[in-house]
């Protein structure tokens, strides 16, 4: 009887071996990254193209700013990165036609880290009219702002936006997506670095691909 239990006890902690050796072996074989089923149109053909969604209020995306801004000005000319604002209502929706504004504008790039300061500071930036005013602090045109915010144009662009995070299939942000076939965050990546680095090997993988 005793040798059975022994065999018993041998066996199943074989068999345990097995099984954890195999769940090892699927962490270490995982892609930090999802191939979208469908490719999502990029915004400029014949660049390879890096977008992160990113929202104003989103404590995670304000740590990123300093890490993936001197990413961005080092990118090589065959790549074309894009920021689109995530929009699941509310707030976010707010502050996604805030960007898409002062992107239309021609300014964003002037103000983004700014408003990114000044919402993590506590300002809401929660309606047109407050957003007008910090930005006249920005050296921005207040009624052109509001106009611009208002316009069909504008409106347009932040559906488009809508339609672009859904077809992306993100739950969260930040998201990074390469070409339009690759989705990635700060988690499935290894942290800011990782998804930088993930970013740089998608990059040279469409490269080669072409």
């Amino acid at each position: 009887m005793r040798n059975l239990i022994l065999s018993a006890a041998l066996v199943t902690a074989s068999l345990f071996g097995i099984t954890a050796q195999a769940a090892e072996e699927q962490l270490v074989d995982r892609k930090p990254y999802i191939e979208l089923s469908s490719a999502v149109p990029v915004a400029v053909p014949g660049k390879i193209e890096v977008v992160e969604l990113f929202w104003y209020g989103c404590p995670h995306c304000y740590s990123f700013e300093p890490m993936i801004n001197p990413w961005v000005e080092k990118l090589p000319e065959d790549v074309n990165f894009v920021r689109i604002p995530a929009m699941f209502g509310g707030i976010w929706n707010v502050h996604g036609q805030l960007f898409i504004t002062l992107e239309a504008m021609g300014v964003e790039h002037k103000v983004h880290k700014a408003v990114f300061e000044a919402v993590h500071s506590g300002k809401k930036l929660a309606t047109p009219e407050e957003m007008a005013e910090f930005l006249v602090g920005e050296g921005i045109d207040k009624d052109k702002f509001l106009s611009t915010y208002n316009s069909f144009a504008v409106k347009g662009k932040v559906e488009d936006a809508k339609k672009k995070a859904q077809a992306y299939q993100i739950s969260g942000v930040p998201t990074m997506v390469v070409n339009g076939k690759y989705r990635f965050d700060l988690g499935t990546a290894g942290g800011p670095e990782g998804a930088l680095s993930v970013a740089d090997q998608l990059i040279a993988k469409e490269r080669a691909a072409k």
